[in-house]
């Protein structure tokens, strides 16, 4: 058996040698340390600042199968069996005390415990995440038990599905490390992974240690410096919120980034220089390109971990489409592709925002199954190519509002395609002389069918339309039930697939029962403002949001005032309140059911509450958000913000409003009889199918968490294959491959290739970092220009889309769920959008600015419901206005200002 040299290695017992102190003696050996600590014990021996390591060579690993009796056993054992027992097995005497010794000899500080196998990090496989680490180590069992789950990682699922190409196990190395609890961490890239521009170093940085970066739970700066100059060529900062931090000895989790600290850049131009210096000197030492794990703490840099990178630029992003890109899914004429009208104002709200790569997918499965029907539901005879609807642009969805009023002009109320196009239109876009580029839909009898279609949908519709509504309403109550009371975890691949496809098949009849309520609420109050206008001038504008405000039995709204009625019911139990106010989020549910106080309140308040409205959750059509159900945290939080703030149910009953009897307004009674009698029924319209549609919203995105529950099995079922690392790893497939796998044979690691969901991995990292895209725009998107906000002090301009001046302590919110308990009552809410999850805090708000937004936005919509000034569309404040500001919100004018900024 081949040993290291004793040089540098603890001189007592009879494996001392195997147990090797990094960065003395002679050169490491790969095969003996394993990638990852060879190259450690290469970077302290060149002198880079690295934290204090030893290597528990692969002798030592193979030692202890040879003392332990296992070396046999392990040979006729499956990987996750081989697993279990290396983890049941103590590690025998002397090679614990060879390994402790060690530890010793760093002082006995808290470690990180990594893996480090022999082909890890090399020129043709990373193996990144195929083994395990443990962090913050603290003492001398926990350490032994740190390094037999290292050994034991071998085995691993994702491990062994990793090396399926030649199957061989080999040995493993583990790298025990003095723990830096860093402040800031990242990672540097002598190459940008995505981008093919040249002398470009990406770096990636976040608050707290490195794990948050990795998994994808916090957000991140990100830097761009020229390896010529070191000059700082790209810089985005983000608002950060969260962490992640050591919370006891051995245990990490995620915790808030001080308020101070979350809008401040991690880096500054010295230490970025610093940084890229030493990633330089790598490149030139390893003649390859790096990526490169690092931290620095009280200022000081320190290098974790340095590794080839082993795949090149792909894809979007990849020098093919860095410049200005066609949202078409499928080539079309140039014409068509240039004079296009593209759009993601008010698409449902459910699209609004970033999506993942599962979510961009999705949305393309509805895109090709549901909405061409949804069209169709409208009354539209000919719906056309499913390609053509909608496009996607850097990780958006947006709706081709050209080829959408083409095949809308079928329908009576929408002949004018200039109605359908000037309501999705925002004011970056001048159209005026524009021209569609699809025509007018044809005339002739292809127009007289078109027209008797529409009729007979429309009588259709008027006669079924609230009958329709109470089915959905059933269905949604049953499909809950059903859902709670299986388990999709005991059904076979088989069994799944064919619950997907009725899951499938109900998102599709949802959607197309919903669209008309959510279009001809939107037609009724069109006519209503036209009707205005025409006939009652200035008046008719008060006419109108009274008209808006009257909804205060919007279910978006009615899901606040049951959080507060949960909130005073709480109050009413001290035990409760306690529980729900004082343990960690992520815990409160577990900890109410295990009380018996807690588990009546959980049965008698809470569960009624996520039967009603537990599937709602963030950007709906993104199935990667968990739901109020799959995650009550945010509930939760709103639950002590109400509490703290002490208002009853009441409070939010008085502050919205009920019913105003808009038929005694006065303008209305100088109005003819016929022309009263018109608008009354216009505004009974809006009313009638602003209900019905809030009453199956619930249905429908009920059927979007419906399938997100079957991903998610698959998702489960993956990790434990070992083709995904971590759960989070779901957002990176494509839901066509899911949908796949499911009705195959293939093997998951078959159906599923690593290199593709890791070039979804970093083609999503490389759209987080482009700036925010336009909201409308004709033609190409060009995703890489930047949108230069503001000077400070300077005005903003948006859209005034809730009436009054308010004057008040700006809070920016950027994660729903670790921020609603910082909100104050009265503090005036800036984030970027709002969808329904975000209304209980309207119901506090002092006003409420957004970086985009419409009249029929959500964030508008509630915001005219709780009388809070707002004002939409801003494009930046959220980059312009920090927590803390004095800012004047003119909810008339349209404008923001900073006032004050301490």
């Amino acid at each position: 058996m081949t040993t290291q040299p004793k040089t540098g290695a603890p001189e007592t017992g009879p494996y001392a040698q195997h147990v090797v102190v990094l960065g003395e003696g002679p050169p490491p050996d790969p095969a003996l340390l394993g990638g990852k600590a060879a190259r450690l014990g290469e970077m302290l021996a060149d002198g880079l600042p690295v934290p204090p390591a030893l290597c528990l060579s692969t002798a030592l690993f193979t030692a202890f199968l040879e003392e332990s009796g296992l070396a046999d056993e392990l040979r006729v054992l499956d990987g996750r069996s081989a697993r279990e027992r290396v983890l049941a097995t103590e590690i025998p005497p002397p090679i614990a005390d060879a390994i402790l010794a060690g530890y010793g000899r760093l002082g006995r500080c808290r470690v990180a415990v990594r893996s480090s196998a022999p082909r890890e990090d090399s020129a043709e496989q990373s193996f990144a995440g195929q083994h395990d680490t443990v962090l913050d180590v603290a003492d001398d069992a926990a350490l032994l038990d740190a390094v037999r789950t290292c050994w034991g990682s071998l085995w691993s699922d994702r491990a062994t599905a990793y090396r399926a190409a030649d199957g061989l196990a080999g040995g493993i190395a583990v790298v025990v490390q003095e723990m830096v609890h860093s402040d800031v961490s990242g990672v540097a890239f002598t190459v940008d992974p995505v981008s093919a521009r040249p002398h470009r170093i990406v770096v990636e940085a976040c608050r707290g240690l490195g794990e948050g970066l990795v998994s994808g739970r916090v957000s991140s700066d990100h830097f761009v410096v020229d390896d010529r100059t070191l000059e700082v060529v790209e810089e985005r900062v983000r608002h950060k919120v969260t962490q992640c931090a050591p919370l006891g000895s051995g245990k990490i989790g995620m915790t808030r980034v001080e308020a101070a600290a979350r809008n401040v850049p991690c880096l500054n131009a010295e230490q970025l220089a610093e940084l890229c210096e030493h990633a330089l000197f790598l490149r030139r030492r390893y003649a390859c390109e790096q990526d490169i794990e690092w931290g620095m703490r009280a200022g000081k840099l320190w290098f974790f971990q340095t590794r080839p990178i082993t795949t090149g630029p792909e894809g979007e992003g990849g020098g093919t489409h860095t410049g200005p890109a066609t949202p078409y899914v499928t080539p079309q004429q140039e014409r068509v592709e240039q004079g296009t009208l593209w759009s993601r104002m008010d698409i449902g709200e459910i699209f609004v925002g970033l999506m993942t790569p599962l979510g961009q997918s999705f949305a393309r499965y509805y895109q090709q199954h549901v909405h061409l029907d949804c069209t169709s539901a409208l009354g539209a005879r000919v719906t056309g190519d499913p390609d053509l609807p909608m496009g996607y642009v850097q990780g958006h969805v947006y709706l081709n509002i050209s080829y959408s009023a083409h095949v809308m002009a079928q329908c009576l109320p929408t002949r004018d395609q200039w109605r359908f196009t000037s309501r999705f239109v925002s004011e970056e876009v001048d159209l005026t002389g524009y021209e569609n580029p699809f025509g007018e839909f044809p005339g002739g009898v292809a127009d007289a069918l078109s027209i008797l279609f529409w009729l007979r949908s429309t009588a259709n519709e008027a006669t079924d339309m609230k009958a329709r509504a109470e089915r959905m309403s059933s269905s949604r109550t049953y499909e809950f039930d059903r859902d709670r009371a299986l388990d999709l975890t005991r059904m076979s691949r088989r069994e799944l697939d064919a619950e997907l496809r009725r899951r499938l098949a109900y998102f599709h009849d949802m959607h197309v029962g919903y669209m008309p309520y959510y279009i001809h609420a939107f037609g009724f109050y069109a006519v209503l403002a036209e009707l205005c206008k025409q006939w009652l001038g200035s008046e008719g504008d008060n006419l109108q949001n009274r008209v808006k405000t009257d909804m205060s039995n919007l279910r978006t709204v009615e899901s606040a005032k049951e959080i507060w009625a949960v909130a005073q019911a709480a109050k009413d139990r001290p035990r409760v309140l306690r529980i729900i106010a004082e343990t960690p989020l992520e815990s409160v549910a577990a900890e109410l059911r295990a009380d018996e106080e807690g588990a009546l309140f959980w049965e008698e308040w809470v569960d009624p509450f996520l039967r009603d409205h537990g599937t709602r959750g963030p950007q709906e059509m993104e199935i990667t958000h968990p739901r109020w159900i799959d995650d009550p945290s945010y509930v939760f939080q709103m639950i002590r913000r109400y509490a703290a703030d002490g208002y009853s149910s009441d409070d939010i009953l008085r502050r919205s409003g009920g019913h105003q009897d808009i038929t005694s307004h006065t303008a209305l009674e100088r109005l003819s009889l016929p022309k009263r009698k018109a608008v009354e029924t216009v505004i009974a319209m809006y009313r009638t199918y602003s209900e019905l549609r809030e009453i199956t919203r619930m249905s429908m995105i009920t059927s979007i968490w419906l399938v997100r529950n079957v991903v998610y099995e698959v998702g489960r079922r993956l990790l434990e294959a070992g083709v995904l690392h971590s759960m989070s790893e779901v957002a990176y497939l494509d839901f066509e491959d899911i949908r796949g796998y499911l009705a195959g044979t293939a093997p998951e690691s078959e159906a599923f290739g690593r290199p593709r969901i890791e070039q979804a991995r970093r083609l999503h990292e490389y759209h987080k970092r482009l700036p925010e895209p336009p909201l409308t725009f004709v033609g190409e998107c060009d995703p890489t220009a930047a949108v230069r906000p503001v000077p400070d002090g300077e005005r903003l301009e948006g859209l005034g889309s809730s009436p009054g001046r308010v004057v008040g302590r700006a809070r920016v919110i950027e994660e729903l769920v670790w921020q609603a308990d910082e909100f104050q009552a009265g503090e005036i809410l800036v984030t970027r959008y709002t969808d329904a999850t975000w209304t209980p805090l309207f119901a506090i708000a002092g006003g409420v600015v957004t970086d985009i937004g419409s009249m029929l936005s959500h964030s508008s919509i509630v915001s005219r419901e709780f009388n809070v000034p707002s004002v939409v569309n801003t494009k930046h404040a959220t980059q312009v206005i920090r927590t803390g500001d004095l800012i004047v919100v003119d909810g008339d004018a349209g404008t923001v200002e900073v006032v004050e900024n301490p």
